[in-house]
């Protein structure tokens, strides 16, 4: 038993002493709004767009309110996800969690011709659902992500 208690001893030293070389490199612990072009905006906005926390970054849901079918939608969505997340020093291939919110349930197969490659070629996890009543703004497809920097 003496020898266990040593053997976790050590890995957990070993861990600590990792994290805190590390540690010099990580981000600070605070909230941080990442504005597109850098400007905050003259009023306050219902939410943030883009909210990152360390080296977690959060991007709120993208709609896209214009004319299109799925595909449209989809593609325009997924570029302003990616413009989003290079404005805030991240990029597609470091999305950790995405979540679909279709209309229409029947857009899944068109919404994913779309979808496939935008993540490199370990796409994050993904969670895909039918919004009951539809999506504001008119969109047929909202997504939102969570990466890190």
């Amino acid at each position: 038993m003496k020898n266990r208690r040593t053997f976790v001893k050590a890995g957990v030293l070993a861990v600590a002493a990792a994290g805190t070389a590390s540690a010099k490199k990580a981000l600070p612990l605070k909230k941080v709004v990442h504005y597109r072009g850098g400007k905050k905006p003259d009023k306050p906005s219902l939410f943030s767009g883009a909210v990152s926390y360390g080296n977690l970054l959060f991007i709120a849901g993208q709609g896209y309110h214009k004319e299109g079918d799925i595909k449209v939608h989809t593609k325009a969505v997924l570029d302003e996800i990616q413009a989003l997340l290079e404005n805030a020093g991240s990029s597609m291939d470091k999305v950790l969690q995405c979540r679909v919110f279709l209309a229409d349930l029947k857009d899944y197969k068109e919404m994913n011709e779309v979808f496939m490659g935008r993540f490199g070629e370990e796409p994050p996890v993904r969670t895909t659902i039918a919004a009951a009543g539809g999506i504001p703004g008119n969109s047929l497809v909202e997504i939102d992500v969570i990466a890190y920097i």
